[in-house]
C-alpha cells in the first residue's frame, strides 16, 4: 500500500508505477452472483458441466466481473488522504485480452498516467490498471480508470 497524504503529492508520480495489489481468487460463487446481478447467464460462465466441453475446459469469469474488481484491487495499492470526496468518473480503453478461468488468481498493477486540476477544487486522476492472471504472461484486463477526488 502506498499512501499519499495530499492530492498534490500525486503530481510528482505521474508516469510511475505505484504498486501491485494482492492476489484475488475468482470463484464460481462470485461468477454466479455476478450473473444474478447482471442477468448475464451465458453457459460459459454459469454451467460448469457444459463449459467443461467448451473452449476453455471450464467456466470463465465475465469480463465485466473482472472489470468490477478494479476498485478493490486499486484500494489495495493506493490510499489518498485529505480528500473530502472521491468519485469514479469513467474508464478509457477497456480490453479483455485473455479469459479468466474459474478459480484463477488475479492481481493488478497500478500506474498513474495523469493528474489534472478540475473545477470544484478537485483533481482528475487517470490510472493505468493492468490485471494479470497467475502463471500467465498476457493480461486479462487492461483499462484506464478515471477518478475525481476533491479537497
Amino acid at each position: 500500500m502506498r499512501r499519499f497524504e495530499t492530492l498534490d503529492e500525486l503530481k510528482d508520480v505521474v508516469g510511475q508505477e505505484i504498486g501491485t495489489s494482492d492476489w484475488l481468487r475468482v470463484t464460481q460463487d462470485q461468477i454466479n452472483q455476478f450473473a444474478e446481478a447482471t442477468g448475464d447467464h451465458q453457459w460459459i460462465h454459469v454451467d460448469p458441466v457444459r463449459a467443461k466441453d467448451g473452449p476453455y475446459g471450464g467456466t470463465i469469469a465475465h469480463g465485466f466481473l473482472t472489470l468490477s474488481l478494479l476498485p478493490k484491487m486499486f484500494y489495495m495499492v493506493v490510499e489518498i488522504g485529505q480528500t473530502r470526496m472521491g468519485v469514479n468518473y469513467g474508464l478509457n480503453k477497456v480490453r479483455f485480452p485473455a479469459p479468466v478461468p474459474v478459480d484463477s488468481r488475479l492481481r493488478c498493477k497500478v500506474k498513474l498516467l495523469g493528474c489534472e486540476e478540475v473545477a470544484g477544487n478537485g483533481v482528475q486522476l487517470t490510472w493505468d490498471m493492468s490485471v494479470e492472471r497467475e502463471g500467465e504472461d498476457k493480461p486479462v484486463c487492461v483499462a484506464e480508470f478515471v477518478q475525481r477526488r476533491y479537497r
